[in-house]
């Protein structure tokens, strides 16, 4: 179901239960995946930080598509930037710091005047949307001696700007409806752009000549069978010249990429689908009575296994281990949260998955499992490690994707509040309130959490100690609701509010 801000419920009041070690999940285990570790990525004299700690025992170079040690770190590649939407393919990393600890200013905004705005229709009808939404999470990376930043909009059209001055680098790429999820730029080097887009398709976008230019577009139609919707929120994976990505189709796509560059010296790409399934299976439709099974989220990735959820709470992990050599992905993991599942799964070191779900079908099990959860696929039949719930009110529960920082697991609601809950345990160490519904993803760089609130407020919070209640170091009055994820990089921020505008901030 998709998110739109239409659903407005009053200040929550949430309970929090905390259980350990209950609730079988229906769930298929795979092997514990040995701790390993990996050098630094640094930029310049800087080295990079802003997320939970990685292994650090020394070990030989992981084979598997997605080494463990590089949960915490960039992505990874050859390109230093915030990639893709959290960073990395296990969704831990959230950027460069220093942020700053006194208030930024306004370096500048986007568009000089006007709107980001376009029409679009949903089950709601025709309405006027604009800024960016839910995730909306901008990318930002270097390349050709300048720093780039390239985010999709509710004016239909991706955007490719110069992060210090707000200039266009390239002309907007149009797209035929409104764009609601994250970019993923090429983590290899080649200048490729991969987006989607509501009006039914997922592109590739060559970012090396006079203006962006569509190589490949992937039809939410042109798998069998599909459920629910055509939309492309999720922000994809690319690894190896690989391409893991879910659809609104409720189908999760695996696509061989082939790039490469032609003899004008320009990137190229022959994509092929090599392998889609189902993200439902005939019990979860039983159980949750409907068809919104649509994959919202953005897949991650671990070891061999990429993790997602669905719009009917199914959390599920495929083994690729044998991918290159033909072999097909299999289903190794399955746990049901009960009710609708954007947020995208996270993953620690140890392999253990950190879920957000929401509450708005109000079924037994989401009451039973609770809205946000530890899980460990390592734990055949119960992979519940600890919930905490939030089902005082209807719509409730979890929309952004939580955060890693040390011991806790940051997550926001619906309702407005923010909780730092032990990551161990899965006791509520601390929670604040702000004006809700709050959707965004919160960001942690440099013991500082970055959050914004529907008031249209940008807040950053001092969590050096996170065993107590955050302290306010600054608040930023933005204008209109922030429902996207800020990007951090080099301690400059980038967000687009509901108003109409993206902003840049500077210390």
């Amino acid at each position: 179901m998709s998110p739109s801000h239409d659903r407005r419920p009053s200040r929550l009041c949430a309970a929090f239960v905390v259980l350990g070690l209950l609730l079988a999940g229906g769930s298929c285990g795979r092997g514990d995946a040995p701790e390993r570790t990996g050098p630094s990525w640094v930029t310049g004299s800087r080295a990079v930080t802003g997320g939970p700690t990685a292994p650090t025992s020394a070990a030989a170079p992981d084979t598997r598509w997605s080494d463990p040690a590089g949960v915490g770190q960039p992505y990874g590649g050859k390109v230093p930037g915030l990639l893709t939407f959290r960073g990395n393919p296990t969704r831990t990393w959230y950027g460069t710091g220093p942020l700053p600890r006194t208030a930024p200013r306004q370096a500048w905004t986007f568009p000089r005047s006007g709107g980001l705005c376009a029409e679009s229709t949903d089950d709601k009808g025709t309405r006027q949307w604009c800024g960016s939404g839910w995730t909306g999470q901008p990318a930002v990376f270097e390349r050709a001696g300048r720093t780039w930043v390239v985010f999709g909009a509710y004016d239909r059209k991706v955007h490719f700007l110069d992060a210090v001055t707000g200039e266009r680098l390239l002309p907007d790429f149009p797209t035929g409806d409104i764009i609601k999820g994250s970019v993923t730029v090429d983590p290899d080097g080649f200048p490729l752009v991969y987006t989607g887009s509501r009006d039914n398709y997922y592109r590739i976008l060559a970012i090396d000549r006079d203006k962006p230019t569509e190589l490949w577009k992937l039809s939410a139609k042109a798998v069998s069978p599909t459920l629910w919707n055509d939309d492309w929120d999720g922000s994809a994976i690319v690894i190896d010249d690989y391409l893991f990505e879910g659809g609104e189709n409720s189908q999760f796509h695996i696509v061989k990429l082939n790039r490469g560059y032609g003899p004008d010296g320009k990137v190229t790409v022959a994509p092929k689908l090599v392998f889609h399934a189902p993200g439902w299976d005939a019990q979860l439709l039983r159980d949750v009575g409907d068809n919104m099974v649509s994959i919202e989220s953005s897949v991650a990735v671990y070891g061999d296994t990429v993790y997602f959820a669905n719009s009917g709470g199914l959390v599920q992990g495929w083994d690729i281990g044998g991918l290159k050599e033909g072999r097909t992905p299999k289903r190794v993991f399955r746990f049901w949260m009960g009710d609708d599942t954007d947020a995208t799964v996270v993953v620690d070191a140890d392999g253990a998955l950190y879920v957000g779900a929401e509450y708005e079908r109000g079924t037994a099990r989401s009451r039973e499992v609770g809205q946000m959860v530890k899980l460990d696929p390592r734990r055949a039949g119960n992979p519940l490690v600890w919930r905490v719930s939030d089902t005082d009110s209807r719509p409730a529960g979890v929309w952004g994707t939580p955060a890693l920082h040390r011991d806790v697991a940051i997550f926001d609601t619906n309702g407005g509040e923010v909780l730092g809950v032990d990551r161990t345990t899965g006791t509520v160490r601390w929670r604040f309130d702000l004006p809700g519904p709050t959707w965004q993803s919160p960001v942690v760089v440099d013991d500082v959490l970055l959050i914004g609130d529907c008031a249209g407020v940008l807040h950053a919070y001092d969590i050096t100690d996170t065993t107590t209640l955050p302290k306010p170091l600054w608040q930023l009055k933005l204008g209109g609701c922030i429902e996207s994820t800020p990007a951090v990089w080099h301690g400059h921020i980038y967000v687009a509010t509901r108003a109409g505008a993206f902003h840049a901030l500077t210390p």
